[in-house]
């Protein structure tokens, strides 16, 4: 006689180690030995161990809910059973799918629990699905890390990446493996959202030694995309901690799994063109670029697009830039619609039309995108020849702008060079930013000669004051 409950203690025993196989051979020798009302059970059990699979196995878990409901009609209104078809409905239909119900959300069963939190998920009702009271400690070994990895995945869904990246370092520390190594880096690309790159970087740092050496073959392609998202990932923590180099390595590794274990992606395409852009690339990241753009979906298209434009506006091609930049604009839901706005402001100025390219910058300024705004915007008062206006944006860059960046270096350079056209109102203030510029310039660049010039000169009129004042510059 198959004990049910005996049998489904020794499935959650062999899938906490991580034996897939052992607990579909359990089941098949229990189901092949019980009658029918415990066969039902184990075809729902089945249908559990299909679910983990995820899309890829909703055939199968088709399959062993009709059998459950075939083998013992009683079935069709237990609570595990109704969970696991709301999860199999919001797989194949999404939103469109029917919800389950309250009374299987608040079920006994922890297990019904957990497979109602799941279809909620799936059904874009993450606060309904965060909503179900369920404990890691309701739930066997191999469900804990899940569970904390769906109820990250609802915080993200809300916006709320914080508390995700709190529960992914979680669900990695409840897990194992790989599948602790895939959590790390949910973890580590939440950091990179919420611009913790070094966060980030340690996160990987962990992730990077629990894959295997060499894998099964049933294990190296699922191992190879996974490692692809790592590379990914940790190009652009080295790429926001100012190394393009080392991303370069990255994201060209990360390119390399991709063709070898599967399809190439928008996204390993889009942060080439990035790290290529840092580099001084252009060309090559204009053609990343166009390729992230031949990849993406509906969602990704305007940030292709925007990237393509910053691109084509490095490359002074204004007029392409702005159709690319325009295309942009035209999604209402782009998050960064003021850098847009910003962006297109640089594509008028470029060509000549400044009334235009000053109105669409304080549009820009008014909805926040700070930075290139002023650029532009001191652009345009320094064609005005309206000097005073011009440093006033220049040094509301350098105080925004990250210490070092290109924005921070051009403003510092700007504004230096305002100030001698001025004839050295404030020869400090000439001084440290030229001073401050001249660390960031290269001797191959214009500027570094130009900047040597003001230096020596805004020292000579600081060293005047000083003797008559009674005191020597330092």
């Amino acid at each position: 006689m198959i004990d049910v409950a005996t049998t489904w203690q020794q499935v959650c025993a062999a899938l906490a180690g991580g034996d897939y196989d052992a607990a579909f051979g359990i089941l098949d020798a229990a189901m092949n030995e019980a009658r029918k009302p415990a066969q039902a059970r184990l075809a729902l059990y089945l249908g559990h161990l299909h679910a983990l699979y995820g899309d890829a196995a909703t055939t199968e878990l088709e399959a062993a809910l009709r059998a459950a409901r075939t083998l013992d009609p009683a079935l069709r209104d237990d609570a595990l059973l109704l969970a696991l078809s709301a999860e199999l409905d919001a797989r194949t239909r999404g939103p469109e799918a029917a919800a389950p119900a309250q009374s299987v959300r608040a079920a006994a069963d922890p297990l019904a629990r957990f497979h109602a939190l799941c279809a909620l998920a799936l059904g874009e009702k993450p606060q309904d699905a965060l909503d179900i009271e369920l404990t890691s400690r309701d739930l066997p070994e191999h469900l804990r890390w899940r569970l904390r990895s769906w109820e990250a995945d609802a915080h993200e869904s809300l916006g709320q990446s914080a508390e995700a990246a709190a529960l992914y370092a979680e669900a990695a520390h409840l897990a194992s493996g790989v599948n602790r190594a895939v959590m790390l880096q949910e973890q580590a690309a939440l950091h990179l959202q919420l611009g913790q790159p070094d966060a980030a970087k340690a996160a990987l740092d962990q992730a990077r030694p629990l894959y295997a050496a060499r894998p099964s073959p049933d294990e190296a392609e699922e191992q190879g995309l996974n490692l692809a998202t790592w590379h990914y990932l940790r190009a652009q923590a080295l790429l926001n901690l100012g190394q393009p180099e080392q991303a370069h390595d990255m994201i060209r590794e990360a390119a390399r799994l991709e063709g070898q274990h599967g399809d190439p992606s928008y996204g390993v395409a889009l942060v080439r063109g990035q790290v290529l852009t840092h580099l001084g690339r252009t060309e090559q990241a204009l053609e990343a670029f166009e390729t992230a753009l031949n990849l993406s979906t509906e969602a990704d298209r305007p940030f292709a697009n925007h990237e393509l434009g910053v691109a084509l506006l490095d490359l002074d091609r204004p007029v392409e830039a702005r159709e690319k930049l325009e295309a942009a604009l035209a999604d209402p839901e782009y998050p960064y619609l003021p850098e847009v706005l910003a962006d297109v402001a640089e594509c008028d100025y470029r060509l000549g039309r400044l009334p235009e390219a000053q109105l669409g910058a304080e549009q820009a300024l008014a909805q926040g995108a700070v930075i290139p705004a002023s650029l532009v915007l001191g652009s345009v008062a320094l064609d005005y020849f309206q000097l005073d206006d011009a440093l006033e944006h220049y040094e509301r860059v350098i105080r925004e702008a990250a210490p070092g960046s290109r924005d921070w270096i051009t403003a510092h350079q700007m504004a230096a060079d305002v100030l001698a056209q001025q004839g050295f109102p404030n020869p400090a203030a000439a001084y440290a930013y030229a001073q401050q510029a001249l660390s960031h310039t290269p001797e191959s660049d214009d500027w570094h000669v130009t900047l040597q010039e003001h230096l020596r000169r805004a020292g000579d009129l600081l060293a005047q004051q000083g003797a008559q004042g009674g005191r020597t510059l330092n």
